[in-house]
């Protein structure tokens, strides 16, 4: 089965969780590295691990970063990295799948399942130091999933009236992913 390796510069995780009751705060993390086996034709054989590098979290407000990387949330200093790993894949429509995996976050290992989108396959010019060394193979997902933080350890909160919390416990995930074939 072909291997693919994630481009880290075209592959990114968007986060967002409730916020004071009122809104949504969003945040993103870039660099994210890893590899998937995938054949179009055989979908259900694939498999993917991919690795998140906690410190990198950004949400536009430094201060706001360096909480979520604090003990209160990731313990970034304890925690460097959090990981998924598959562990099956159902087909569930022509191009969409549920990925079934293990995600550890704050050294805590749990099952989830992405909702993905395979959104094709083309041959495209590879820019590397301001020149085409293309052509090469390239393929794209979006994938989506919600975890309950508590499950993972990542409790912080504060208490607001009527029974409210300064942060929800659910995260809404989106993982967009670009892989090149690897050579």
């Amino acid at each position: 089965m072909p291997t693919w390796e994630f481009e880290p510069g075209h592959t990114s995780i968007e986060f967002r969780s409730r916020h004071m009751m009122v809104c949504w705060v969003r945040g993103h993390f870039k660099n994210i590295h890893g590899e998937l086996e995938f054949d179009s034709d055989k979908p259900e054989g694939s498999a993917v691990n991919l690795t998140i590098n906690s410190i990198d979290i950004w949400t536009g407000d430094e201060a706001r970063d360096a909480h979520l990387r604090s003990e209160d949330f990731l313990h970034t200093e304890k925690h460097p990295l959090m990981e998924f790993k598959s562990t099956g894949i159902t087909l569930i429509g022509e191009n969409e799948y549920e990925v079934d995996g293990e995600l550890t976050i704050c050294g805590v290992s749990k099952p989830v399942t992405l909702d993905v989108k395979y959104l094709g396959e083309w041959l495209t010019p590879f820019w590397e130091d301001g020149v085409d060394k293309g052509p090469r193979r390239r393929i794209g997902f979006v994938a989506t999933t919600k975890i309950n933080r508590h499950d993972f350890g990542v409790s912080w909160n504060g208490d607001l009236d009527k029974g409210g919390v300064v942060v929800g416990r659910d995260v809404l995930i989106t993982i967009d992913v670009e892989a090149l074939l690897k050579e």
